[in-house]
């Protein structure tokens, strides 16, 4: 089988509740998941784009979090509500939801803003 196009990791990790980091599967990131994938198979991308369920990928202050690789694209603030519009734009057009990207100094750095 050839390489994926795009492959796409959706945070779906899961953290006892009152957590201080939060997680993305009380934000409702399973949900996000599951409608990717279905847009996936709807839009005849199966074979080409995989959605897979991850664990942290440690943007918890950006939850819901999702990386699209090869492009090493990082997408923060997540909602069922974004998920048509970032399929559509990223995985189907090859544009970069820019409203929902999160910005390279913002990528495993202390200094980001929404560090807490």
């Amino acid at each position: 089988m050839p390489a994926f196009e795009k492959h796409v990791f959706v945070c779906t990790n899961s953290r006892p509740e009152g957590h201080p980091r939060g997680s993305c599967a009380e934000k409702g990131s399973e949900a996000i998941r599951e409608r990717l994938k279905t847009l996936v198979a709807e839009h005849g991308l199966k074979g080409r784009v995989r959605i897979n369920g991850a664990g942290c990928l440690d943007q918890c202050e950006h939850g819901i979090s999702i990386v699209v690789y090869p492009d090493s694209t990082w997408y923060g603030f997540m909602t069922v509500a974004d998920v048509d519009e970032f399929f559509e734009s990223h995985l189907r057009d090859g544009k970069p939801l820019a409203r929902r990207s999160l910005a390279p100094e913002c990528i495993n750095t202390k200094t980001c803003l929404h560090r807490k």
